[in-house]
């Protein structure tokens, strides 16, 4: 099976080519598709040298920078033009270790996506302050409670899709981002009677750089959710009228 690793970068020179190789060593049937948005650090440039030398190291040049959601979609469309079977979204910063990807793989057999849960056995975060792993545990049981998605860590961004279920959801109609891109592409795969399993996951502070998290980002996962939630409570009450 043919893999892309799709990972968003901005400002993140001094992990990508660490990353990169850790990535690539897990399997020879993985690559690494990067999306760079016009880094100023140079992030973009280090990984055309690195995709000069290797066939399985490839980089999507934006011209800057335009959402975490934005970036998954321009990659997502990318890895399907390049024929991927699994197509794997994950961080730049290590937070996400390289060495569980096997385990994705390995429950993909019985899955559409495979999510790597923080919370699934108990809470595995190291490193966070504790307002900012409230904030995330918070946002994965209200999401599960306006929703009724049965997933144990909804905003997770480590995670593996096939690439039917890409294909089935119109990624042009996905216009969310940040925590809100994790919450809508999850629901759209439920939605369509996709197979959601999850992994336990250690999920490690960035190692260098700083977050991209904002006040708007956590504002626009809030609202997400009611319209999800509403969205699905009209087609349902469409249907039945018609």
């Amino acid at each position: 099976m043919k893999v892309m690793v799709v990972v968003p970068t901005y400002n993140e020179r001094d992990n990508v080519e660490k990353l990169i190789g850790q990535v690539l060593a897990q399997d020879p049937d993985i690559h690494i598709l990067v999306v760079d948005d016009n880094s100023p650090d140079g992030t973009g440039a280090l990984v055309d040298k690195l995709a000069a030398d290797n066939g399985r190291v490839h980089v999507l040049h934006r011209s800057g920078k335009l959402g975490l959601g934005s970036a998954y979609r321009d990659g997502f469309s990318v890895a399907l033009e390049k024929g991927a079977d699994y197509i794997v979204e994950m961080d730049a910063d290590f937070s996400h270790d390289p060495a569980s990807l096997p385990q994705f793989f390995a429950k993909m057999g019985n899955y559409d996506l495979v999510i790597g849960s923080r919370y699934l056995n108990g809470v595995s975060v190291v490193n966070w302050p504790l307002r900012r792993l409230m904030l995330s545990y918070c946002a994965s049981v209200y999401t599960r409670l306006v929703t009724g998605l049965k997933i144990s860590d909804c905003t997770s961004g480590f995670k593996c899709f096939r690439r039917e279920v890409i294909e089935a959801i119109d990624l042009g109609r996905i216009k969310s981002d940040g925590y809100s891109f994790q919450i809508e592409m999850n629901y759209r795969c439920v939605e369509r009677g996709f197979r959601v399993g999850e992994i336990p996951i250690i999920f490690i502070d960035r190692h260098s750089g700083s977050s991209k998290m904002s006040k708007k980002i956590v504002r626009e996962a809030v609202v997400m959710v009611w319209k999800l939630k509403l969205g699905s409570l009209l087609r349902k009450l469409f249907r039945w009228r018609s």
